[in-house]
Parts: C-alpha cells; sequence; structure tokens
C-alpha cells in the first residue's frame, strides 16, 4: 500500500488544534540551634513544638486509593507539606486514578498531568518514554534515585502508593536531575489493618493477568504488619511476533517496636520478557499497526531485577524526627531487534525492498542509594519553623555493550524473514562506576500562616569511571556541584495560594565533559475549596538547559549548542465536585527554542516537544438501587499537538486526539467488574519518524477486569 503525503494533513491539524481549545478552556535555621531548641522546647516558654509529621516519602496509604486529589507531597524535597502552599507545581496521581484508567505503565500513569509528553516513540516498548516540560525526567524512588526514564527500566506502576510529578528543575530535593521536572514512586507498605484484593484481567492481544494485594498485622498489638503485591501477565504485543510477558512480586514487612519507632523492609522482584518494537514501517506507506519487518529469530527485550527497600522513621519527640531510607537493586536487562532504517522510503511499487539494521544492548547493573535526614518543626510566635538536613549517597555500577550491524533486505510487500544476525562483536563495551555523595538543607518559614518562605541548598561531589573495554583504557572525572532553590507563597484566603520560586538543577555528565546545567523561573496560583475535595493549579515559567557538553541522548544536539530555552503555561484540575462525580483536566503550552548562534539549530524547536497538549478525564457514579449496584462511567479525551521528529525540525508530525473509556460496575458488595477502552476510535497516526522508517501510536485496546476486594 503506497501513500502519497499531501497538503490534507493542514486541516486535519488545525482542527485537532481548535478541539485542543476546546480541551484546555528567608531566612535560615542553623541546625545545631534547633536540636537544642527541641531539647528545651518545654522550659522555653517563647517558643511551642508542633506536632511532628511522619517522613514517610509523602505516602498517605489507603487514602490514596480513595480519592484522585491528594493535598500533600514531598515532590519537592524530602519535607512533606501541602501543595496548595508548596511554591512548586506539583501534580499526584494516586491509586485510585491509576486504577480507574487501568493505566499499566508510567507512561499511561502520568499521560493526563499537565506538561508531560508520552508515546513519542510509536510502538518501540524498551522504555517509559516520558518528558516533563520538554526535557527527559529523573526518577526516584521513596525519595532515592532510580535513573532517567531514557535507557531505564520499564517500571511497574502496581508496585506503588502513588506518582509524584514535580515540574520544573529542582536538584535540590532528590539530586542530580533534568530541569524539565522529576517522578517520584511511592512504594507500597505495610499497613496496621487488614487489607486486600485480588483480581483477573482479559482483554486485546491475548492479554491474560493476574494480580493480588493485601496484608494484616502479624502480632495483636499492631507492632508487626506484612504486605503481599504480585502480577502476573501473559500477553502479545499489537504486532505479529510479540511477547508482553511480566512476573512481579512484591514483599514487606514493618516493625513498629513502639509508637515513635518504625522499621521496613520491602522486596521486589521484576521480570519481563517482551519485545522491542515491530521494526518499523517503510516511509510513505499505511500499514496496519501488526505488520512486522523486523526478525522474529532476534526479536526480545528482557528485564530481571532485585530490589531491596529499607525504611526507618523515629521521632524523638519536641519537634524532632530522624527519617532513613536504603535501596540496593541489581538488574540484567537486554534488547535486540532488526529495524528498518531506508531514508528512501517506498518510493514505488516497483521499489519493494528496505533497508534494515540489527541493534542490541545487554547491560548488567548494582546500585546502592542511602539517605539519612532530620526534619524539626518548632513555632516561635507567629513563625512555624520547618528545618529539615540530610546526607544522601549513592554508587552505580554498570557493564553493557551494544551491538550495531547492517541486516538484510525486507521486500515489505511480501515479507520473507532471514533469521538473526549470528554472532556479534559489540561495536562498543563498558564499564562506568558512578559514586554520589551530598550534603543538603531545606528550611521554611511560614509566617502568620499566610507566607510560606522556602529554601533549598543541596551539594552534589560525583566521582565518575569509565573503562572502556574494547580499548582497555580509563578515563575519570571528579565533580563538586552546588544547587540552589528559593521560593515564597502566600496565601492570599484559606482557599487560595500564588507563590514564586526559582531553582536549578545539575545532571550527572559522561566522563570528560562538564555536568549539564538548569534553571527555572516560576510563577504560579493554586486553588483548594473547602466545599468540595480539588486542587487547581496555574503556572507560567522560564526554563533553560545549559552547558550542553555531549552529543548523546537524550538530547542529540552538537556541545555547540549554547542552550535550550522553555517558555511554558501549565494549567491542571483535580476535582470532586460530588460523591459521585470526579474530573481531572489539564493543558500545556510550551515555547521551545534551541539556541545555536550562527548554527544549524538556532531558533528551532527541541525535537519531541509539542506545542499545545490539553487533556480531559471525568467519572459519573450512578447509585445503585435495588439488585443493582453502583455503576461508574469514565471517559477522557487527550490531545497533542504536531512536534518535530527531529532537532533540524526537518520532518513534523500531526495533532491529534485520543479518547479512552471505562466502565465500573459493582456486581455485589466488594466484587467489581471493570472495562476499560484506550484510544476507542482507533486513531492512527506517526508518532516518530526518525528519517528511515516510521512508527505508530499505540492502538485501541479493550481489557476487562473483576476484582474482589477485602
Amino acid at each position: 500500500m503506497i501513500r502519497v503525503i499531501s497538503s490534507r494533513g493542514t486541516s486535519r491539524a488545525s482542527i485537532r488544534q481548535r478541539t485542543a481549545v476546546l480541551l484546555g478552556c528567608t531566612a535560615f535555621i542553623a541546625l545545631m540551634p534547633a536540636i537544642a531548641g527541641a531539647q528545651d522546647a518545654e522550659a522555653d516558654g517563647d517558643s511551642t513544638v508542633l506536632q511532628t509529621i511522619t517522613v514517610e516519602g509523602a505516602g498517605q496509604g489507603d487514602a490514596d486509593s480513595k480519592t484522585v486529589v491528594a493535598n500533600r507531597s514531598s515532590a519537592v524535597g524530602k519535607m512533606p507539606g501541602e501543595i496548595l502552599t508548596t511554591p512548586a507545581t506539583v501534580s499526584v496521581i494516586t491509586s485510585k486514578e491509576i486504577e480507574q484508567r487501568a493505566a499499566d505503565s508510567v507512561e499511561k500513569v502520568v499521560q493526563y498531568t499537565a506538561g508531560v509528553t508520552t508515546d513519542y516513540y510509536g510502538s518501540d516498548d524498551r522504555f517509559d518514554y516520558v518528558k516533563i516540560r520538554g526535557f527527559t525526567p529523573f526518577t526516584y524512588r521513596d525519595g532515592l534515585m532510580v535513573g532517567r526514564t531514557w535507557t531505564g527500566v520499564r517500571e511497574e506502576p502496581y508496585a506503588f502508593e502513588r506518582l509524584d510529578v514535580l515540574k520544573g528543575a529542582n536538584s535540590t530535593g532528590y539530586g542530580v536531575s533534568d530541569p524539565g521536572g522529576a517522578i517520584n514512586y511511592v512504594t507500597k507498605t505495610p499497613r496496621s489493618e487488614r487489607f486486600g484484593e485480588v483480581y483477573g484481567t482479559t482483554g486485546s492481544f491475548a492479554h491474560k493477568e493476574m494480580g493480588f494485594d493485601f496484608g494484616d498485622n502479624l502480632t495483636e498489638d499492631d507492632t508487626l504488619s506484612y504486605r503481599l503485591t504480585g502480577k502476573v501477565q501473559r500477553a502479545d504485543g499489537e504486532f505479529d511476533f510479540s511477547e508482553n510477558d511480566e512476573n512481579f512480586i512484591q514483599a514487606g514487612v514493618t516493625w513498629r517496636p513502639t509508637d515513635m519507632t518504625a522499621l521496613t523492609f520491602v522486596f521486589d522482584h521484576l521480570g519481563r520478557d517482551g519485545t522491542p518494537s515491530g521494526g518499523g514501517h517503510p516511509l510513505y506507506t499505511d500499514f496496519d499497526r501488526d505488520r512486522f519487518f523486523g526478525e522474529p529469530d532476534y526479536n526480545y527485550n528482557s528485564t530481571n531485577r532485585n530490589t531491596y527497600n529499607f525504611l526507618f522513621e523515629h521521632d524523638f519527640g519536641n519537634g524532632l524526627s530522624l527519617g532513613s531510607n536504603a535501596r540496593y537493586s541489581k538488574s540484567k536487562t537486554g534488547f535486540g531487534y532488526a529495524y528498518i532504517w531506508d531514508a528512501s522510503g517506498a518510493g514505488s511499487l516497483a521499489d519493494t525492498l528496505a533497508n534494515r539494521n540489527y541493534f542490541g544492548s545487554e547491560r548488567s547493573t548494582e546500585q546502592f542509594v542511602a539517605d539519612a535526614h532530620l526534619l524539626y518543626e518548632a513555632q516561635f510566635d507567629q513563625v512555624e519553623s520547618r528545618t529539615l538536613v540530610g546526607i544522601d549517597y549513592s554508587s552505580l555500577d554498570s557493564t553493557g555493550a551494544n551491538y550495531y550491524t547492517a541486516a538484510p533486505q525486507i521486500d515489505w510487500a511480501n515479507p520473507v524473514y532471514s533469521g538473526g544476525p549470528g554472532a556479534l562483536s559489540p561495536y562498543s563495551n563498558s564499564q562506568q562506576d558512578q559514586a554520589t555523595r551530598a550534603v543538603y538543607l531545606q528550611q521554611d518559614l511560614i509566617f502568620f500562616d499566610r507566607v510560606t518562605a522556602s529554601v533549598g541548598l543541596r551539594n552534589d561531589w560525583l566521582k565518575l569511571d569509565d573503562r572502556n573495554l574494547l580499548t582497555n583504557t580509563t578515563s575519570s572525572g571528579d565533580y563538586s556541584e552546588l544547587s540552589k532553590r528559593v521560593g515564597l507563597s502566600y496565601k492570599i484566603t484559606e482557599e487560595l495560594a500564588t507563590y514564586v520560586s526559582y531553582a536549578e538543577s545539575v545532571a550527572p555528565p559522561s566522563t570528560g565533559n562538564e555536568p549539564t546545567y538548569g534553571k527555572q523561573y516560576e510563577a504560579g496560583i493554586k486553588y483548594r475549596p473547602d466545599a468540595f475535595p480539588a486542587i487547581i493549579t496555574a503556572s507560567i515559567y522560564d526554563l533553560t538547559l545549559e552547558n550542553i557538553t555531549t552529543y548523546e541522548a537524550p538530547v542529540y544536539l552538537p556541545n555547540t549548542v549554547e542552550e535550550i530555552h522553555h517558555r511554558g503555561l501549565d494549567l491542571e484540575a483535580k476535582v470532586e465536585l460530588t460523591s459521585n462525580v470526579s474530573l481531572i483536566a489539564a493543558y500545556s503550552y510550551i515555547d521551545s527554542q534551541i539556541v545555536d548562534a550562527g548554527g544549524t539549530y538556532d531558533g528551532k524547536r527541541f525535537a519531541q516537544v509539542p506545542e499545545h497538549m490539553a487533556s480531559l478525564w471525568g467519572t459519573y457514579t450512578l447509585a445503585g438501587e435495588g439488585d443493582r449496584g453502583d455503576m461508574t462511567f469514565g471517559a477522557g479525551a487527550r490531545f497533542t499537538g504536531s512536534y518535530y521528529f527531529d532537532n533540524a525540525n526537518t520532518r513534523k508530525s500531526e495533532g491529534a486526539v485520543i479518547f479512552d473509556a471505562s466502565l465500573s460496575y459493582a456486581i455485589k458488595e466488594n466484587t467489581n467488574f471493570q472495562l476499560n477502552v484506550s484510544n476507542v476510535f482507533d486513531e492512527k497516526h506517526v508518532a516518530n519518524n526518525d528519517g528511515g522508517a516510521l512508527y505508530y501510536n499505540p492502538g485501541r485496546t479493550i481489557y476487562a477486569t473483576i476484582r474482589q476486594t477485602w
């Protein structure tokens, strides 16, 4: 099938842009005096000690399963606070929202979040492809570094209570990161009560899935609790010769020897056997998504990871508490596939041979991360003070090889597969060791319960060693980087607050290069009504990525480029209007510009950054009557404006609107049936054109789930 690209896309794009519009419609308190003040607080008549806020990664436990509106988060740092008065833009996706939309990947979890772009690599399923405010985010788990979504392990959302999404630069909170934002995964941990669920799912592409999540107390006095979470999946992908299998298990135990102390251990294992992609489709063609132009005998994407998590909390009383987390993980990942790369494309019916390449990667990684911090809270007359100081250490050892060679051509009119590449020699093979030590200070001062002044300082010491195993040479680098954050929030009323902030980020370099820096200026307003649960945020920002020292992913820009400059607007609302109506709405605008004075990219937009994005998701619950149980109807729409596939701005997508829907029915008490449809109308568009092949957005999927809770 041959398709000629014509000007018809212009009218489609304008219609979609109109649809988008419709969808859119200090001071410091030093630590030592603070601790001394805690010890002497009872004797000091001029100060009042506040009730301690337990440091637990912002997890709300069971509350996240009952609402889509979160009021607290520690996304800006390890000190939890109210979202209303936090001088930054924060979005929280609770477990209730994740379940409503049956979001089974990080991309799906965050795709209704303002400022977030997903699915920009189309049918390529190797990683979680996410951008926040135009840049690839770093991810964290319970405040501890995981890594970039780009080239990282695809996480299992069922492991987490919630995802906290921070928009913009902020290395003072959790550490090194890119300036667009960060995602913090909050692990499911044991509760001091009996609870549970078991579910089964079936649907599109031979999908079969079973999961469970339950826990209880092991002792009558609630001092020892456990939680067991798991998921087994067997499925195909949406293209021929595909696989999408997963085994996941997570077990946790919490010991509470006193009311002031809690120690939690969580182990999880993630195993995936999948396929990277369908190999792409030839340029200028319009095949169905299921057509496969790779090689069935060389088409794998595997993950095997074990993670050990330790979380410790202790309340000393008098406003002083200690929090400490540690994580050790060991993983093996690898993929290999054949893909089309033929810049001439399908020129005519007589030219049906497409050039292809083999690409593979194998990597083993060990990571150890630990953090300890003290939080002191007190009130002096009309000034509330919260001081957090901590240390952070991480060690990352990684060994990996990449393989690349030409593959036999394939006749896309009559595909005949030729097999795998046989023995391959790596074009790169390296061992990388990265050690990071950090100290940080965060200070919040709240004056008259109206004005919140927030300051953050962090210094990271980075030590990098990169050994080339092909040449047996080693390069090293040592860096000391200070990052800063300052913010001011003012409560106009008890429901309305406005804020301004400045924040910096530092991203670790490859050896021999300098770190990449980011900075952001932001102003916004937040509304949290008393009448019903809701949080509504509007923010504008000026964001810059500087000191680009490498051509490598995820920027793919030469080091002659001065900076990438993003200015934008984010609007987001999460609202539960009544007990049976909820609404999530988002709109984003990004003005993207590459600064490359006199160069090829000067004035161009950064690749995969849409100018406009919008989304709307709503649910309505029809209360049960007689023998009929509650019925909940959900519907959503996601608009992604056009974006360039390359930094030279020579290839561009069309804007697209995708509709989703859900239906939930309470068969009887604690037994629920749920139906979710993603991409209801099977909208098909090119999500990525790398200059050699086309990759389409995911097609329609239908999943049915039976869930039993207790």
